[in-house]
């Protein structure tokens, strides 16, 4: 047999997750009022989110759903595997002809070990998310508009362990998710600029295992002198492993991200605090969420590079709360001008940077060329 082993065994990885969240399964009448319920939160969202933001939405109360922890492993195990198609076809352990019973047994074992890891990173996440803007990447076709996610169990956990009020909290958290959709949808360039990054990344990772392939474990002398040469940007292990090339790419994706994420935040409270009641109890005890994690939930965070994505939120919010009360929210929104003007993790973290070379761009701009603000570079 001739064929590679696939690195992970999907079927296996969905039936860890899934027994993972078994729990708390929606009903279906259930599941119908609760569609109606989270569709209506996003017809009213819609709506505030385009006074603020300046851009329109189509139909998205449409492509709304609840979902409870297993609907949610359903709908992701997808994007994993996509992840993982650049890697498979790989035969990391030579060919067959050449496979000694050994390797054969290690190959195995390396795929259940793998699968059972995804698996339970799965069934993790599937306990923590609270909703999700659902995009098609990695240029799979027909490129379909994004779906709003939102899972109950955990909306509902969260709201009894924080003590929230129920109608605020989901206001504000549709607030965000549809916010996402504003970004992707009004801005088309994104997503493929977003998905051109991620395939050179893929691509890159690819690149790694092939010469693993063909090195061997002496190979492994390239990540130590990478682990030597520093850890990046942000301090993540996942980082230090990296060539520069591929550091570069991931610190533009890390910013992106930033700026994402950020964005949404700071609409979600620019709008909730005049719009919801107990705005400032929901802002100060989801904050206290996150502060106080367990330590099981932080070294999973760490090992898996879900802390980056924690202060991906915070710099990105900073970012643009920072710009639109220096210049306005006009200004802050050129952000969605095109890829050009997405600013650096650098000019994140000092913003006066991003606002000084759109100055200069603006002044090298000739007479009567306006910015525009449609999504377009």
């Amino acid at each position: 047999d001739t064929e590679a082993r696939p690195l992970v065994d999907w079927r296996q990885a969905r039936e860890i997750a899934v027994a993972m969240s078994r729990d708390d399964v929606l009903s279906m009448p259930e599941r119908r009022k609760l569609d109606a319920e989270f569709r209506e939160l996003v017809r009213r969202c819609v709506p505030i989110v385009s006074a603020y933001t300046g851009d329109t939405l189509p139909d998205a109360p449409e492509r709304t759903f609840a979902f409870d922890r297993v609907d949610w492993v359903n709908a992701n195990i997808d994007a994993f595997e996509a992840m993982f198609a650049p890697l498979e076809g790989l035969n990391l352990l030579g060919d067959a002809a050449n496979r000694t019973v050994a390797a054969e047994m290690m190959g195995t074992l390396n795929q259940k070990v793998l699968s059972a890891e995804v698996g339970l990173l799965l069934g993790y996440l599937a306990r923590k998310v609270l909703g999700q803007y659902d995009l098609t990447l990695l240029g799979r076709e027909p490129v379909s508009a994004g779906k709003l996610y939102y899972v109950e169990p955990n909306i509902r956990a969260a709201e009894q362990l924080l003590g929230l009020p129920r109608d605020d909290f989901r206001m504000w958290l549709a607030l965000h998710e549809v916010t996402h959709a504003f970004e992707f949808e009004a801005h088309p360039w994104l997503r493929e600029h977003f998905n051109a990054m991620l395939e050179r990344y893929f691509g890159f990772l690819k690149e790694d295992a092939q010469h693993l392939r063909a090195t061997g474990l002496s190979g492994l002398r390239t990540y130590v002198d990478r682990i030597r040469q520093g850890t990046g940007e942000s301090g993540s292990w996942l980082e230090s492993v990296m060539s520069p090339e591929q550091r570069e790419l991931f610190t533009a994706m890390q910013a992106t991200m930033c700026i994402i994420e950020g964005y949404s935040n700071h609409v979600m409270n620019a709008v909730g605090r005049t719009l919801l009641p107990n705005y400032e109890l929901i802002s100060r005890r989801f904050s206290e969420r996150q502060q106080n994690r367990t330590q099981a939930d932080r070294l999973l965070a760490k090992l898996t590079g879900l802390d980056v994505k924690m202060e991906q939120y915070r710099l990105g919010e900073e970012f643009i709360d920072f710009v639109v009360k220096a210049r306005g929210h006009d200004f802050a929104r050129r952000v969605w001008d095109g890829p050009d003007s997405l600013p650096t993790m650098a000019e994140i973290k000092q913003p006066q940077r991003w606002l000084d070379r759109m100055d200069g761009r603006d002044i090298r701009r000739p007479m009567g060329r306006s910015v525009l603000a449609t999504g377009h570079a």
